[in-house]
């Protein structure tokens, strides 16, 4: 009964993985995204600097939130 605790005790513990996988599956989902939108309009992607620009900030964000949630949930 004591390890059946302590172990109820050690797994209450642990924060949750949850925000990793969420912020994990948003990076891998953009990542395929862009790759399959990059492959087939591969001469005109990006249409602008502005749009290469807005596309970069969003996958700095999206790796910064997966290295966020991988520290925090550890």
């Amino acid at each position: 009964m004591l390890a059946t605790l302590l172990l109820a005790a050690e797994e209450a513990a642990e924060p949750s993985k949850t925000p990793f996988y969420v912020a994990a599956i948003a990076l891998v989902a953009f990542a395929l995204i862009l790759s399959l939108v990059g492959v087939r309009r591969h001469e005109t992607f990006p249409s602008s600097a502005r749009t290469q620009g807005l596309l970069s900030l969003l996958c700095l964000v999206l790796v910064a939130a997966a290295m966020f949630t991988a520290v925090i949930t550890g």
